[in-house]
């Protein structure tokens, strides 16, 4: 690409996740070449998050996978915020949101990988290369490049830009910024697990939030055919099997029916520490940032994923604006600005009110006191304010196209 002559030659991504692939498949069918790098031999098989709202499926819709999305996973029907005996203290009806893409959609993130590596496979711009580590970067003025270990030997691969979109542990990030991820971790230890339990015995909904100061947690139904995440709170300092030994005992004290271990079947384990954190910029030069990357949050809401992909979406403008001479690079100053600013306005309070709301508050008053259960409440009673809540989320986009010179 020169100042004369717009048009991309080039993108490589690094990172076959869920947000490099959807990138790479949006970059491709505008013919523009895109080449993923990955340093393991294969998709991620691991189940992670689930939830996308409509911002993140409006861009599933643009990459044409939506469909395919749908089939396979399901719109959840609501979502109630509960005390630990199961009282709601307020809901969310999402049917009152069609079956369109305004409604959020469910499918564990491995399965969605799956989808876009299928719709990937069929462009001729892009190929993936498997078991290609990166350790080291630069640029120029013309262009930047990764030097990538491979099973034949270490080799440099150039283009006009490199995205890195490989994760929490990114090693782009690191590369440009070393340790530096401004931000915080939570005390709080998390567990995730999958498991199969008949929730929908005890009038569960398909998404259930617990308030209790010990045994906060959230149930969500993450399948067509009985799977559930179950996500819970735990004390810290704990290694993972004394996490795992106690797991029985917070199941029965959490979970309705006090189960005991063989009343439910464990199909994943899983503890991890919940951050927010934001990287001191999402572009330098010619490197940019993307998802998890770039910015991580707690799970509880989703807002991790839906913000990741509305950050691919938002790229995505910025790069087909220079590629087809509507706009020059100083968009991607624009992108990296307007990004950081969602995640700070938007994502990291929410996502952070959203987790503290279950542990942090007494579930006897949380109804007095919480705004947002109030919100809840009056939802209840009317339907077009509920509509403009749920709507609400969209205030994490922002269309680049109109930062377009020409």
């Amino acid at each position: 690409m020169t100042a004369e002559t717009p048009g991309l030659d080039k993108i490589i991504i690094v990172g076959a996740g869920p947000s490099g692939l959807l990138l790479a498949l949006l970059l491709a069918k505008q013919g523009i070449a895109v080449q993923v790098v990955e340093s393991t031999s294969g998709l991620d098989t691991q189940p992670r998050a689930t939830h996308y709202a409509a911002p993140a499926v409006d861009e599933l819709v643009r990459a044409g996978v939506y469909k395919d999305v749908q089939e396979k996973g399901f719109q959840p029907a609501g979502a109630s915020w509960r005390k630990l005996d199961g009282t709601v203290l307020g809901a969310l009806d999402n049917t009152i949101l069609g079956d369109g893409p305004e409604r959020i959609v469910c499918l564990p993130l491995d399965k969605l990988g799956q989808i876009l590596h299928d719709h990937l496979k069929k462009q001729s711009t892009a190929r993936i290369e498997w078991r290609h580590k990166v350790v080291d970067i630069g640029q120029d003025a013309s262009k930047a490049w990764v030097e990538v270990e491979t099973p034949e030997g270490q080799k440099r691969l150039e283009a006009d830009y490199i995205v890195g979109c490989d994760g929490a542990n990114s090693q782009i990030r690191r590369s440009l910024f070393g340790q530096s991820f401004p931000g915080w971790t939570w005390d709080e230890q998390i567990v995730a697990t999958n498991m199969y339990y008949d929730f929908k015995k005890y009038g569960y909904d398909d998404a259930n939030f617990f308030i209790h100061p010990e045994h906060w947690y959230m149930a969500a139904r993450i399948s067509k055919h009985g799977l559930w995440r179950v996500s819970y709170g735990e004390l810290p300092g704990l290694t993972r099997e004394q996490l795992s030994d106690r797991l029985p005992f917070k199941f029965e004290a959490m979970l309705p029916g006090n189960p005991k271990p063989g009343q439910y079947k464990l199909a994943n384990f899983s503890p991890y520490r919940i951050h927010q954190r934001l990287a001191e910029k999402m572009r330098v030069g010619r490197f940019l940032l993307a998802a998890d990357a770039a910015h991580l949050c707690n799970p509880f809401g989703g807002l991790g994923l839906t913000g990741g992909i509305v950050d691919v979406g938002g790229l995505f403008d910025c790069l087909v604006g220079i590629h087809e001479g509507k706009a020059d690079e100083s968009i991607l100053d624009k992108y990296s600005e307007i990004r950081s600013q969602k995640y700070k306005e938007f994502i990291d309070p929410l996502s952070s009110s959203n987790i503290r709301r279950l542990f942090d508050q007494d579930p006897d008053e949380a109804l007095q006191k919480d705004e947002f259960l109030k919100l809840c409440k009056k939802a209840e009673m009317d339907i077009d304010f509920s509509r403009e809540m749920q709507m609400g989320i969209k205030a994490i986009k922002y269309d680049f196209t109109q930062e377009y010179t020409k």
